[in-house]
C-alpha cells in the first residue's frame, strides 16, 4: 500500500494561491494515476494529464472524478509534446520531478 501523500492538502492549496484554474487549459504533466489531477479537475474548463507509465494510467483512466468530458489522460512524455503550441494556459509538474 503506498503511503497518502500530502494528507494536509498543502500541494493543491499552494498551487491555486499562486494560479487561477477556473476555465482554463491546463496540461498536467507527470499525472501518474490522478491522484493529485483529481483535486482540481472540476475547476478548469480543459485538463489533460501525461505520463509515459500506462500502469499507473490506467488507474486515473479508472478514475470516476476523472471521467468527464473536459479531461484527457494520454501516454506520453513531456519531451514529446503531441499538442500544438497554445494549447494550454497552465502547465502543471507538481509530480514530475
Amino acid at each position: 500500500m503506498r503511503p497518502i501523500r500530502d494528507p494536509e492538502g498543502a500541494e493543491l492549496s499552494h498551487l491555486l494561491a499562486v494560479c487561477d484554474l477556473t476555465g482554463s487549459r491546463v496540461l498536467e504533466v507527470g499525472c501518474g494515476d490522478g491522484k493529485f489531477t483529481r483535486q482540481y479537475a472540476h475547476l478548469p474548463s480543459q485538463v489533460v494529464g501525461i505520463d509515459p507509465v500506462i500502469l499507473d494510467l490506467r488507474t486515473a483512466i479508472q478514475d470516476p472524478a476523472l471521467s468527464s468530458a473536459r479531461v484527457g489522460i494520454a501516454q506520453t512524455k513531456g519531451e514529446n509534446l503531441p499538442f500544438p503550441q497554445h494549447t494550454f494556459d497552465i502547465a502543471i509538474f507538481a509530480c514530475s520531478l
